[in-house]
């Protein structure tokens, strides 16, 4: 054999080896990548890190604080629930039009946006109970934060006690990761937050202001691009944390941001009812959702399906339910077709309970959230205005996504709450009437909290769920 054919024959396995070589790493760089994104990110997480069970029994010391014992004898109906799993001929072929494709390829993607860790195996973090804690909570106090609404400033307006504010989240067997400001600013520089719902979704958007206010030289406000569209952006982060008002997600007759009061409420259903509002929330990095007091009329729900040539307006009362079926389907299809998984994340607050009905803890007939100053301690308490059917309606629904959606359940753990209701201290819409004046309980608000409270609580979930998933 020739010394060049020697040659050539070396050189033809050398270009088969690298090309071998070069397949196989191509092949194993994805998995690589994730390897390297865990590695870099996810910390050692010492006992320090985490919340410690340091809560107090009740004593006297503490009922004293309060100024308000608890009642005695007194009993709750009714049992909590988590979430559960599982016309015309026109009507039929919209549903099944609406039918949303399922992702059965059971794929356990590793990756998740912005996480930086896992919460511990078998650790349900909206179970647990209230702990009163006042060596830790609040996470800032109402003068702090000058941004609060005055619809959810209860000192300022004159509540007497700040009870309310020193009751921690505890789930049961495990801890909540501690709320840093400094990290979520620093890990989610360059980044949009995106609150989108009604007033309960603004409470949370405001909570959320507060607790990286103390973090930041100083938020700047805007109403960039809509008047639904509320920003408050922080410079040195490139961080927005915004909220945009739309209280049935979809549009309706009730979009209007400061004069949204009507006596009967309509929600368009027609293809494409979503897209006004949703031009608002395309390019956002985290979006949380929210919506259900608009929903409770008391009678089916009136909806807008579509306009005749000459402009008359299809009007259909709907079963509660079944619209809101609709409009979440019309919210997760949005949303696969708009947002990439691997760069954004996508939460649910499920409903915001309200606390009318004192009867439903075995209080007076007549009373309501006014003057409570304690939680409820029955774990299995559950409130005659939280229908279970919405909850299973948002299972069904947020389960059969391509798009990973995270359901934030705070509604058992804020069912306890009736004591952090803005009640009577708020800034009114309307002077008060004489008679009103006269029987304080007749206008107390049960339906928004009072901040610092609750919802900072459920930013705290939704802190854990982002980041340790």
């Amino acid at each position: 054999m020739s010394s060049f054919t020697i040659h050539l024959t070396t050189l033809s396995l050398i270009v088969f080896v690298a090309i071998l070589y070069t397949e196989k790493r191509s092949l194993e760089k994805p998995q690589q990548l994730k390897l390297i994104i865990q590695q870099e990110y996810v910390p050692v997480q010492s006992k320090e890190s985490k919340w410690k069970d340091v809560g107090m029994p009740f004593t006297t010391e503490i009922a004293n604080d309060i100024s308000l014992q608890m009642a005695n004898g007194s009993t709750t109906k009714g049992a909590g629930a988590p979430l559960a799993a599982g016309g015309t001929e026109k009507e039929k072929e919209e549903e099944e039009e609406e039918e949303l494709d399922v992702d059965v390829d059971g794929e356990d993607d590793e990756y998740v946006p912005f996480a930086v860790g896992r919460t511990e195996e078998g650790c349900d973090v909206f179970s647990g109970k209230w702990v009163y804690d006042k060596a830790s909570m609040p996470h800032y106090a109402e003068k702090e934060c000058r941004y609060i609404n005055p619809q959810f400033k209860c000192e300022a307006f004159g509540r007497p006690d700040r009870a309310y504010q020193f009751w921690r989240w505890q789930p049961h067997g495990c801890s909540l990761q501690r709320f840093n400001a400094t990290f979520m600013l620093e890990r989610l520089r360059g980044k949009r937050i995106l609150f989108v719902g009604d007033s309960l979704s603004g409470g949370q958007f405001f909570s959320m202001v507060c607790l990286l206010d103390r973090h930041i030289a100083r938020f700047r406000k805007g109403h960039k691009r809509s008047p639904s569209l509320t920003i408050f952006a922080a410079p040195e982060y490139n961080v927005t944390v915004e909220f945009y008002w739309a209280p049935f997600l979809v549009e309706s007759n009730c979009d209007n941001s400061t004069n949204h009061r009507v006596k009967e409420r309509v929600i368009h259903l027609y293809p494409g009812s979503i897209e006004k509002h949703a031009e608002d929330w395309k390019g956002a990095d985290v979006l949380v959702f929210n919506t259900y007091t608009w929903w409770l009329t008391g009678t089916n729900m009136k909806t807008l399906r579509g306009a005749s040539r000459d402009g008359a307006k299809f009007i259909k009362e709907m079963e509660l339910e079944k619209a809101y079926r609709l409009v979440l389907k019309r919210m997760v299809r949005w949303l696969e077709r708009n947002l990439d998984p691997l760069k954004t994340r996508v939460f649910f607050t499920s409903m915001s309970p309200t606390h009318f009905r004192s009867i439903d803890w075995g209080g007076d007939r007549q009373g309501n959230c006014y003057g409570q100053r304690m939680p409820i301690f029955d774990p299995t308490y559950w409130g005659s205005a939280s229908k279970k059917s919405v909850m299973q309606v948002v299972s069904e629904v947020l389960g059969k996504t391509k798009l990973p959606i995270t359901v934030l359940n705070i509604t058992q753990l804020s069912e306890y709450r009736r004591d952090a209701h803005t009640s009577i201290y708020k800034q009114q819409r309307y002077p008060l009437t004489n008679q009103q004046r006269r029987n304080p309980r007749s206008y107390a608000d049960c339906v928004h909290w009072c901040l610092p409270g609750l919802q900072d609580t459920w930013n705290e979930l939704f802190y854990n769920k982002l980041f340790f998933p």
